[in-house]
């Protein structure tokens, strides 16, 4: 059995004003549900900065080209980039990777937070495949294999409901003409007043 590990770090200040007012623009724009989110693609780009910057001391070209295929085909970069381009990325970049963003660019949903739950229902479909993940970073190769599925319910047989008889002419005279009620009014008697 594999261990879990975190998958993010909290962050150095996370009590600071500007943090807290950036973080909340962020949910709100990209529809996340908690702040969690944020670290976690924060820290896949940190992983992706780490290793730029490792190789730019290393210098070595297999790993260097591996690494921009990556970011190339998760379409974070384009073709021709180079490892300054890795630095300079933003957490923006991998946001606009999740499954949940890019289903609401194509539009498939209304809103960013409709394309989170039509994912999480498991409406939306890559390679015939459902995918439950908002977070799941689309590669460039997937995007254009997104679809939104149908679920057809089977409904349940509706009762039908008991026809009425029409009256008849014949039903009408046969049945007395009703009296309006008369409501009774009762009085009260007055409270005797004590002196």
């Amino acid at each position: 059995m594999r261990k879990l590990r975190k998958k993010y770090k909290n962050s150095r200040s996370p009590w600071s004003a500007e943090e807290l007012e950036k973080n909340k623009e962020i949910l709100r724009i990209y529809g996340l549900k908690k702040k969690k989110e944020i670290l976690i693609a924060m820290e896949v780009l940190r992983n992706f900065r780490r290793r730029a910057r490792n190789l730019i001391t290393t210098k070595d070209e297999e790993k260097k080209k591996m690494l921009i295929d990556k970011v190339v085909g998760l379409g974070l970069l384009k073709k021709g980039g180079d490892l300054d381009d890795i630095l300079a990325l933003s957490i923006n970049n991998i946001l606009d990777r999740r499954l949940q963003t890019v289903v609401f660019r194509k539009g498939f949903a209304k809103t960013v937070k409709h394309a989170r739950q039509l994912i999480v229902h498991g409406y939306i479909v890559i390679n015939d495949e459902r995918l439950s993940f908002p977070a799941y970073l689309i590669p460039v190769s997937e995007e254009a294999k997104i679809e939104v599925i149908e679920i057809v319910k089977k409904k349940k047989p509706a009762e039908k409901p008991k026809k009425k008889a029409k009256p008849t002419e014949k039903s009408k005279e046969e049945k007395p003409a009703e009296k309006p009620k008369e409501e009774k009014v009762e009085e009260k008697p007055a409270k005797e007043e004590s002196k």
